[in-house]
């Protein structure tokens, strides 16, 4: 059924309605679903889609179209890329009678693209870094007009000023992020473990937490933080860490204090992230009925962050090799985990790791130390 086009009330509640979430938003991706679905809304498309600048590969790319996953195209084709090199507006009527368009994507998901609106967008000084693309009216009139290109233009300008700020902030929280992946690797090194072990951890994690309910975002802080759940092992030495025989209590008593070491380094910040995984150092040891250390915490007295990494961790400690022990085979490792289950660990992450254990292996596979594809 086509749709009638908007009020002027109408097109003031979706700008105010949008404007204001994307103010409020600091993660990239949820920014440009905010920033596709604005467009869509105004101009009554059947899609949109937000294209960004890849520098570096000489791209375009976007990671939200309606209807499908990311897409990659060489900088200065199709629509969006002439759009985007003469720094202009195009309105097309028929897409299939111009030369631009890759009907491929078409072919691809068994969509057919009619008429095209594409606006390229600008950052505060006034550098092309995107644009928008929107796909097939929705209106009795069947394609886009200069009424549309007003309106979509007028998204445009305030999606390129806003999507400057948020990406600055991206920038930040990813160089963060890689700062904490690297001291946990750190952490691991030293006791002789790969950096693919704390990778795997935190895949698990983020898969964990999703599966148990966490909202995106902080399924997203545990994924960063969890690297950093060893990095006490720093104070520990090399001789306890890495000795291949049975520890003696001392012994264990100083591998233990990694957790308070760890806690110590971390919960002293300001910053969220590093706060969350000062609580995953302290915390991934302590057990369900309380028997855990450094506190002795039991049940929900355990932090989520810490009792999802508990199972995640051990996971992965099972499945691989160590200096003291040679890897378990799978179904011993899944007897295991169901032994434990309210004893160890918290019966809904156990429930949640085996209903998503055949992602939980893909990962393993996909993040396999060196040896391992090697054998």
């Amino acid at each position: 059924m086509r749709k009638k086009e908007l009020s002027p009330e109408e097109l003031l509640k979706i700008i105010f309605d949008y404007t204001s979430k994307i103010a409020s938003e600091r993660q990239l991706n949820a920014v440009l679903v905010h920033m596709a679905d604005m467009g869509r809304e105004l101009i009554l498309s059947d899609r949109c889609t937000v294209w960004l600048i890849d520098e570096e590969n000489k791209q375009l790319y976007t990671t939200v179209a309606h209807g499908v996953d990311e897409i990659r195209i060489p900088y200065g084709t199709g629509f969006v890329g002439s759009s985007i090199v003469s720094g202009e507006a195009i309105i097309i009527e028929d897409a299939y009678s111009d030369p631009r368009h890759n009907s491929e994507n078409d072919r691809k998901t068994g969509y057919r693209t009619k008429s095209v609106i594409t606006v390229p967008f600008r950052n505060n000084d006034g550098q092309i870094i995107g644009a928008y693309q929107a796909i097939n009216k929705l209106t009795e009139v069947d394609s886009f007009t200069p009424r549309d290109l007003e309106l979509l233009s007028l998204a445009a300008s305030y999606a390129g000023k806003s999507l400057e700020s948020v990406m600055l902030h991206q920038e930040i929280y990813d160089t963060q992020r890689e700062i904490i992946a690297k001291m946990g690797e750190v952490g691991e090194i030293r006791s002789k473990e790969t950096a693919n072990h704390v990778k795997r951890v935190a895949e698990y994690s983020y898969i964990l937490a999703i599966a148990l309910g966490l909202p995106p975002a902080e399924a997203e802080l545990l994924r960063t933080a969890s690297p950093m759940h060893d990095i006490g092992k720093v104070a520990i030495s090399d001789a306890i860490l890495n000795k291949p025989g049975r520890l003696t209590p001392e012994e264990y008593d100083a591998i233990k204090s990694h957790t308070d070491i760890g806690y110590r380094l971390l919960q002293g910040s300001k910053r969220e992230l590093l706060r969350a995984a000062a609580v995953v150092a302290e915390q991934h040891h302590e057990k369900w009925d309380g028997s855990g250390y450094p506190a002795g915490r039991k049940g929900e007295e355990i932090h989520i962050f810490g009792r999802i990494t508990a199972v995640a961790d051990v996971f992965d400690a099972l499945s691989a090799e160590r200096v003291y022990k040679k890897p378990w085979p799978m179904d011993r490792i899944e007897s295991f985990f169901r032994e434990e289950r309210g004893r160890h660990f918290d019966p809904a992450v156990v429930d949640a790791f085996f209903a998503h254990l055949p992602q939980i292996k893909a990962i393993r596979e996909r993040l396999a130390d060196v040896e391992e594809k090697t054998e």
